[in-house]
């Protein structure tokens, strides 16, 4: 727009230049060539715009905002148009406790009361990015600075508007993922009707007062001591029952060389000791007591 109305200025002083001084007269054509070509130019520039990926442009005409949005690519348009760029890749916002870690710095985590009565301390992102058809209307309704005006107020609300409805154990623990669900699915329809399509709502980061914290360990500690009783218990009565196997199997070892022995065979295995003795290198003395039985005196 601006090269337009430069080259009509110097068309327009071409044109008077002459009325002003006679000498000049001659400067008066190429003056009005050189303001003719400028606005041609500028009008062919103001003409094109080029839009680039994942994004839209938002057309306004005297400040007034247009319904029709122009796609990513290269268009043709009404040179007194006036684009905007507007962004509609995903954009995410985190709330987090740590500092420098969250939009806001220092500590920007959410502090909700739950069910009974205990401060939580919740860290969120949100994933959103604008529906490209709404762009005009946010431009009109809100202005570009929807993640102040819209994102931050309408996560903050809506978590704190639903942790009411579980405690804080559960909120840590077994309803976490229907807790996210449910937030997720409030956050969804505002946004909708502000034309904010939401992706994902993620919950980073859970905290419990102190003293429910202390007493979640002790609890895990205390059912990690008894699972660690009864492996012991469970070890000692298999070693029990496997002391208890070996004596029954010495008990009937015994029992079955008890029953097959013979006086025969107790002879057989006597001639075989008392061989052996004599095949020894050591000098011995064998006396036969009471019953045929040896006794052996070494003489060494």
């Amino acid at each position: 727009m601006g090269i337009i109305i430069l080259g009509i200025l110097v068309f327009i002083v071409g044109m008077f230049i002459a009325k002003v001084n006679y000498k000049f007269e001659f400067l008066v054509k190429p003056i009005k060539a050189v303001g003719a070509i400028v606005a041609i130019i500028g009008l062919l520039t103001a003409s094109v715009v080029q839009i680039d990926a994942g994004s839209v442009g938002i057309q306004k005409l005297f400040g007034q905002v247009q319904n029709d949005v122009l796609n990513s690519g290269l268009h043709f348009i009404n040179p007194l148009m006036d684009v905007i760029p507007v962004d509609t890749r995903t954009q995410n916002y985190t709330m987090s406790g740590v500092h420098g870690e969250g939009d806001v710095k220092g500590d920007d985590a959410i502090r909700v009361l739950s069910a009974d009565g205990l401060e939580v301390t919740i860290d969120l992102t949100v994933l959103y990015r604008l529906i490209p058809a709404d762009a005009p209307n946010m431009l009109r309704q809100t202005g570009l600075d929807y993640k102040d005006k819209i994102v931050r107020p309408i996560s903050r609300t809506k978590i704190r508007d639903n942790a009411v409805y579980y405690d804080a154990v559960s909120l840590y623990s077994s309803k976490r993922d229907e807790f996210q669900a449910r937030i997720y699915k409030a956050i969804e329809d505002d946004f909708k009707k502000r034309g904010l399509l939401l992706e994902n709502l993620l919950v980073r980061n859970i905290t419990l007062p102190t003293s429910v914290k202390n007493a979640i360990e002790t609890k895990i500690n205390a059912e990690q001591e008894a699972q660690k009783m009864q492996f012991v218990l469970q070890k000692e009565r298999q070693e029990a029952d496997r002391k208890r196997v070996e004596a029954q199997g010495i008990a009937d070892y015994q029992k079955i060389i008890s029953e097959s022995l013979t006086d025969k065979q107790l002879q057989y295995e006597q001639i075989k000791t008392m061989k052996e003795l004599a095949q020894s290198t050591n000098s011995k003395i064998i006396v036969m007591g009471k019953g045929n039985t040896p006794m052996i005196l070494d003489a060494k």
